[in-house]
C-alpha cells in the first residue's frame, strides 16, 4: 500500500499523487509497488526492499542519492491465551526531494505519526522526523517491556497454585519476545552511536536534545531488556524446579497413601482364610474386633509417618 503526505500550513495532508517534499509510506507493499516507486524515484530497488527481509538487520547506508536507516521496531502479536512480541525491519530513506518509510506489517510507529499523536512533526524536518521516528521506536520498546514484566509478574503468582506446564510455556514466549528486543535494539544502539558519531545524517542544533533523548531511550530500553530477561531466565528456573518438586511430593503421598491402604488388604486376606485356628473365627464379635485393630495398626503406621514427616 503506498500512501502520499505532505505537510501544508503546518497540517499533515494526504496527497492523491507524488510531488516534491512529501513523505512516502510504503505498508505491507506489493512487488508492483515497489517497482513503481524505483522507476519514480529513480532509486536502487534493493534500496526499497531491504527493510522487507525479516531477517535485516539494524544498519545506515549512505550514497550521493540517498540515505537509508534500517531500525527494528517492535510488534505485539498477543492473543487471549498469551503474550507474543516480536521485531520487524523498519527503512527510511531520505532521497532528493522526499522522505520514504517501508515496512512488511502496518506499524504503529507510522500510523502514530499519521493519525496526529507525535508533535511538532513536519515532513519538510526531514531530519527531525527521522529521529522522531527513533525516539516512538524507543518509547514503544519500552511500553512492551513494561507490559512483560506486568504480565510476568501475573503468570508467577498464577504458577504458585499450578503444577500445569502453561504457565511455564507462557514465561518461555515472553523469554523468547525479550530475546528479539534485546538482540535488535543492541542493533539499534550500534546505529544510533554511527549517526551520532560519523554525522552521517545531519542534524541541526535545535536537534540535539532529541537524539539525546533518543540514545538515552534506547539504552533504557535495552538495559530493561536484558534485566527482564534474566530474571525471566532465573523465574523459569526456579519454577521448574518447584513443579519437579510438586510432582515429587505427590507421588510420594500417593505411595504413601497406597501403602497404608495395603494394611486392610493384608488383614483380611489372612483372615478370610478358609482354615482352622483363625483368630475370631468362633467370636460374635470377630468382625468388630478385626476392624478394630486393623483401624489401629493403620493409625500406628500413619502416626509413624507423620513422625518421620513423610506425610
Amino acid at each position: 500500500m503506498i500512501r502520499y503526505y505532505k505537510t501544508i500550513d503546518l497540517k499533515l495532508e494526504q496527497l492523491d499523487d507524488y510531488e516534491s517534499g512529501c513523505w512516502i509510506n510504503l505498508s505491507e507493499p506489493t512487488s508492483n509497488e515497489i517497482d513503481e516507486m524505483v522507476e519514480m524515484l529513480k532509486i536502487d530497488k534493493d534500496v526499497l526492499t531491504a527493510a522487507l527481509d525479516d531477517e535485516e538487520s539494524s544498519r545506515i547506508e549512505y550514497d550521493e542519492d540517498y540515505t537509508l536507516v534500517v531500525i527494528d521496531v517492535p510488534f505485539d502479536m498477543s492473543d487471549i491465551q498469551a503474550a507474543n512480541y516480536t521485531t520487524v525491519p523498519l527503512g527510511i530513506v531520505i532521497a532528493k526531494d522526499s522522505i520514504i518509510t517501508i515496512c512488511s506489517k502496518q506499524s504503529r510507529i507510522v500510523n502514530d505519526f499519521i493519525v496526529g499523536h507525535v508533535k511538532d512533526f513536519y515532513t519538510f524536518m526531514r531530519t527531525r522526523f527521522i529521529l522522531q521516528i527513533l525516539y516512538r521506536n524507543a518509547s514503544y520498546y519500552l511500553l512492551y517491556l513494561r507490559r512483560i514484566n506486568k504480565r510476568t509478574n501475573m503468570i508467577e503468582e498464577e504458577i504458585y497454585k499450578s503444577m500445569r506446564n502453561k504457565e511455564l510455556l507462557q514465561l518461555l514466549q515472553l523469554e523468547k519476545s525479550l530475546v528479539y528486543f534485546s538482540t535488535s535494539l543492541t542493533a539499534n544502539e550500534a546505529t544510533l552511536d554511527r549517526i551520532l558519531k560519523q554525522n552521517i545524517i545531519k542534524h541541526y542544533e535545535e536537534d540535539e536534545e532529541l537524539l539525546e533523548d533518543v540514545i538515552i531511550e534506547n539504552k533504557q530500553a535495552l538495559q530493561m531488556a536484558n534485566i527482564y530477561g534474566d530474571i525471566l531466565s532465573r523465574i523459569m528456573d526456579a519454577f521448574s524446579a518447584i513443579i519437579s518438586n510438586n510432582q515429587n511430593n505427590v507421588m510420594t503421598y500417593l505411595t504413601i497413601v497406597t501403602i497404608i491402604m495395603a494394611i486392610p488388604t493384608i488383614i483380611s486376606g489372612f483372615m478370610g482364610m478358609n482354615v482352622g485356628g483363625v483368630p475370631f473365627a468362633t467370636n460374635s464379635f470377630g468382625f468388630w474386633w478385626t476392624l478394630i485393630i486393623t483401624g489401629g495398626i493403620c493409625l500406628v503406621a500413619t502416626l509413624y509417618l507423620i513422625k518421620k514427616r513423610l506425610l
